[in-house]
């Protein structure tokens, strides 16, 4: 449906990426990224349905959070959030009041120390304490009282990872005391290492494909619970007791052959089955799990949903985000759930691409180059935008996803973090 451009690779970053739809209450942290399920969905009601000139009230802005990708979470009466120090040579991370001011901050890990440096990990919360992974490797359980470091694994030179132009971008997946991490490379796929400690629980076996910028999704499907990942090119799924791989998917067809998968975005996960979408022009793949989830098959694909690395959401069977052009620019488009079908294909009026996010039967879109934040109304025939607002502070590319909590709308852009009010 569209003339693509000449394309330059160059960044993709999953501050890791997009999401879950129906999960057992007990299956996953429900305070991490993209929130309670992963899916990019915030349980929020009764927010404004329109926005004054300029944008909601901004309640108050901080410049202290250290250059990062990653989003905030909101726990209790704090602010969680990773960063670079300073000097931008370690990770740091900090907490806030929810008026803004810091109470302090740690260095947890090292960076990537290669094309875009700046932090990925958003924190996952369990209880009292942060987990989180740093762009080398290293995973880290972090005490929320105290600010201290209760362990740490450096995951990368302990599991031989193996990766790709970005580094490590995962946001932890923890459940039933375990924290999964995906280092892939020739000694394992994935480990899961024991929440308390940091032990390591199980290791799968090596596939001898490099780790992804995926964050992995646990699923339950006729009683039977997976971790889905990506690695290289396949799609896998894990015993999460266990760590056998269950299953694997490679089988794009023609139109993705040749076609590098730089996989940045969590699968949307519904009714058993998992839609993956890749950027690039290699397009969206939704697989269907058979029975006894033991297989997959591939029900459709779309070529015009080609998402970078601002995840997607499912709201009322459409699936709704940003495709790619290029990396400044990309359309917004809806798709629909079952048959795949193109619904709508629209710019965004001098906008382009970027993250998105839903709550209370609304769209929140973030232009990842310009900083314009949009209130979008589902609308089976365009993209329509009803309210904007540019984001001023901050520097580099807007790749954090937004966050809405208790009715305020978090936004970070570099090491600026802002809280906005929706009631």
């Amino acid at each position: 449906m569209r003339t693509r451009e000449n394309k330059t690779k160059l960044c993709c970053l999953g501050v890791a990426l997009a999401c879950m739809v129906t999960v057992e209450a007990m299956a996953q942290s429900t305070n991490g990224f993209r929130g309670p399920e992963r899916n990019g969905t915030y349980k929020e009601t009764g927010l404004l349905t329109s926005w004054p000139e300029g944008g909601p009230t901004l309640l108050w802005e901080t410049l202290d959070a250290g250059k990062g990708y990653s989003s905030p979470v909101i726990e209790k009466d704090r602010i969680y959030v990773t960063g670079m120090n300073a000097e931008e040579n370690k990770e740091i991370f900090s907490a806030y009041t929810l008026e803004g001011k810091k109470e302090y901050e740690i260095v947890y890990g090292s960076p990537w120390d290669k094309s875009y440096p700046e932090t990925r990990t958003t924190p996952t919360i369990v209880g009292n304490k942060a987990y989180v992974i740093s762009g080398s490797g290293e995973v880290v359980c972090i005490s929320l009282k105290k600010g201290d470091i209760i362990w740490k694994v450096d995951g990368g030179a302990t599991f031989k990872r193996k990766t790709g132009y970005w580094g490590t971008c995962e946001s932890p997946l923890v459940f039933d005391n375990k924290v999964i991490f995906t280092p892939g490379g020739d000694e394992t796929t994935m480990v899961a290492l024991d929440a308390e400690t940091g032990n390591t629980v199980w290791k799968s076996k090596s596939l001898g494909e490099q780790s992804t910028y995926i964050s992995p999704l646990l699923i339950t499907h006729n009683g039977k619970k997976q971790i889905i990942a990506v690695v290289g090119k396949k799609v896998i799924a894990i015993h999460p007791e266990t760590g056998n791989i269950v299953w694997t998917f490679s089988d794009w067809g023609s139109k993705a052959e040749g076609k590098d998968h730089v996989a940045t975005n969590t699968p949307l996960f519904n009714n058993g089955r998992l839609l993956f979408s890749f950027g690039y022009d290699v397009g969206a793949y939704m697989l269907q799990l058979n029975a006894d989830a033991s297989a997959v098959t591939l029900a459709w694909s779309n070529s015009d949903l080609d998402n970078h690395h601002g995840g997607l959401v499912l709201l009322k069977g459409v699936i709704y985000g940003s495709n790619w052009i290029n990396n400044n620019q990309g359309n917004w488009v809806a798709v629909d759930w079952n048959t795949g079908k193109t619904i709508y294909e629209n710019p965004w009026n001098g906008k382009g691409k970027g993250a998105i996010i839903t709550a209370d039967n609304m769209l929140y879109c973030y232009d990842d180059r310009r900083g314009t934040v949009g209130l979008v109304k589902p609308d089976p025939a365009k993209f329509n935008v009803v309210s904007e607002f540019s984001v001023k502070k901050g520097e580099g590319p807007h790749w954090a996803h937004p966050v809405i909590q208790n009715g305020i709308l978090y936004i970070r852009h570099g090491n600026a973090l802002m809280g906005y009010k929706l009631k």
